[in-house]
């Protein structure tokens, strides 16, 4: 039987976990594509390719956000769900530098819907 190396078991293991496991990974991949953007013509086509695979997953996740809304989500009706998605969306339509905006007031539509209908 092999003992407990004593730093597993004090309080900092969830922490220790979380940058081995979680931080790590996903940093190594971020700073290989800081290096590698660095060479990239933003008008190729790969680069454009990526864009819209991109573009359609967020589409995708959202989707099905909205259509088959899982948890409290799934409690607020599909009128709400598609309304806070329509302004939203409108709000971009209107200006593309103001995203932030239109997830605040998709959000607020959202929550407004719901707390009025339920």
């Amino acid at each position: 039987m092999t003992l407990p190396i004593a730093f597993l078991d004090g309080p900092w293991w969830p922490y220790l976990a979380l940058l081995l496991f979680a931080v790590l990974p996903t940093e190594i991949w971020r700073w290989l594509a800081v290096v590698f953007a660095r060479r990239l013509d933003e008008n190729s086509p790969w680069l454009e390719w990526v864009r819209l695979v991109a573009t359609a997953l967020l589409a995708g996740v959202v989707a099905k956000l909205v259509l088959a809304a899982p948890g409290a989500l799934a409690g607020v009706p599909l009128a709400v769900r598609l309304a806070a998605l329509a302004v939203a969306v409108t709000v971009v339509l209107i200006d593309r530098r103001k995203v932030m905006l239109a997830v605040v007031i998709g959000e607020a539509v959202l929550i407004g819907g719901a707390v009025w209908l339920g």
